[in-house]
C-alpha cells in the first residue's frame, strides 16, 4: 500500500492525535502505528493475518451503549470487524454497526472520532489492530441485526457493560461515553 493512500493517511493522523487512557492502550497505539505504517496492505485481511479493523462505541447520547454477543467468540463486544476493500476504517465501523445491530449510526458532527485503540487476537489466528470510533444512534430505534449476524444485541449502561465485558471492551466503552458526554 502506498503511503499516499488517503485511508492510511487518515488513520495515521487519527492515531497521532489520539491520547491513550492507560498503559495497555499506549502499547496498542504504538504497535498499531508501527504495523499500519509497515504492512503492505494494512486494511486487507487476506494479505496478512495482522490488519486494521474498525469498530464502534455506539451511544444513544444518554449514557448507554449498544453491544452484541459475538457469534464466534460468544462474548459481548462493541460492533465492528474487517474493513471492506476500498473502505476506510471510520466507514467500516459504520457499516459493521448497521450489519450487526440494524442501527443507522453516525459519526458526531460527521467527523470520525477515534476514542480507543486495541491490539488483540481475533478469530482464525488474526491479529486485529482495532480502531474504535464514537458513533451516535437513536436509542429508540429497533435493534435488527442482519441475517447471519448474532441476534443477541442490546443497549447497556456503563455499569452493565462493565459487568459483562473484558477489560479492553470496558476501556473502550468508558472512552466512548466520556467523549459523548463531552459533546465531541
Amino acid at each position: 500500500m502506498s503511503a499516499s493512500d488517503p485511508r492510511l493517511t487518515e488513520v495515521l493522523a487519527q492515531l497521532e492525535a489520539h491520547v491513550p487512557a492507560d498503559a495497555h492502550e499506549a502499547w496498542s497505539l504504538r504497535r498499531t502505528v508501527a504495523l499500519a505504517s509497515w504492512l503492505p496492505s494494512p486494511f486487507d485481511e487476506t494479505t496478512d493475518p495482522t490488519h486494521l479493523t474498525g469498530s464502534a462505541i455506539v451511544t444513544d447520547g444518554h449514557g448507554r451503549v449498544v453491544l452484541h454477543r459475538h457469534k464466534r467468540l460468544g462474548i459481548w463486544l462493541q460492533p465492528g470487524g474487517h474493513i471492506d476493500p476500498g473502505e476506510g476504517a471510520p466507514a467500516g465501523a459504520v457499516r459493521e454497526t448497521h450489519e450487526e445491530t440494524g442501527l443507522v449510526a453516525e459519526h458526531p458532527d460527521g467527523r470520525p472520532e477515534l476514542v480507543h485503540v486495541d491490539v488483540h487476537q481475533g478469530p482464525r489466528g488474526h491479529v486485529h489492530l482495532d480502531l474504535r470510533y464514537l458513533l451516535l444512534a437513536a436509542g429508540a430505534a429497533p435493534l435488527a441485526p442482519g441475517a447471519g449476524e448474532s441476534q443477541a444485541v442490546a443497549w447497556f449502561t456503563e455499569d452493565e457493560a462493565t459487568r459483562i465485558g473484558d477489560a479492553s471492551m470496558v476501556a473502550a466503552v468508558r472512552a466512548g461515553l466520556r467523549a459523548s458526554a463531552a459533546g465531541r
